[in-house]
């Protein structure tokens, strides 16, 4: 998640204080990825170092406004226009421990995946919940609309999560099937192995 742009996108709309910055931030986002001040402070200190922010004054009640540069406006719409890097993903927790998982000794991997399962589909019946509550007015501005965005993308993140567990599992069930059905390997006997490993006789 890049704060850094969500910031600045933020400050295009006008100057703006850090926890108001952080209010909004979580506002158009349904607090899907809170912030604490700390966090927006220390990213304003870098914008303003890269020349991107500067800052604009203060409002009535002493608040440090910031605004966003010509410099920062341009770096905000290369943001819009360039896809999200796919090509060096972000680590995955669940992805992680199902490969560590397999073969783990006194693991049940299979359990592993209905437990998560459960949780995911739990989760993903809350977000859709949270989605027909959404909906039962037509959403009135901005932050409303962008929440429901947020809110659709966890939905068919936890869809595609729980498609993927279920071919995890036919994935395992159909391995142990293979292994159950192939011969053992032959072993040769112990007289057999000396008779071979005997060194001949010169005559």
């Amino acid at each position: 998640m890049s704060i850094r742009h969500g910031l600045l996108a933020l400050l295009e709309r006008g100057p703006r204080y850090g926890s108001q910055l952080r209010t909004e931030f979580e506002s158009r986002t349904g607090s899907t990825w809170p912030l604490n001040v700390g966090q927006v402070y220390t990213t304003l200190s870098r914008l303003e170092r890269d020349g991107l922010v500067v800052q604009d004054g203060e409002d009535d009640q002493g608040h440090a406004l910031y605004s966003i540069s010509d410099d920062g406006r341009t770096e905000l719409r290369a943001w819009f226009e360039t896809p999200v890097d796919r090509s060096s993903p972000p680590r995955d927790e669940l992805a992680i421990k199902l490969a560590m998982a397999v073969g783990a000794p006194g693991v049940d991997i299979r359990a592993v995946i209905q437990s998560q399962r459960h949780h995911t589909v739990k989760a993903m019946q809350d977000y859709t919940r949270l989605k027909a509550q959404a909906l039962t007015d037509v959403p009135a501005n901005r932050d409303e609309v962008a929440w429901l965005l947020v809110l659709e993308q966890l939905i068919f993140q936890a869809e595609a999560e729980a498609r993927w567990l279920d071919h995890c599992e036919s994935r395992l069930v159909r391995l142990a099937e293979a292994a159950a059905t192939e011969p053992a390997a032959s072993t040769p006997s112990r007289a057999a192995a000396r008779t071979t490993s005997r060194p001949r006789s010169r005559r």
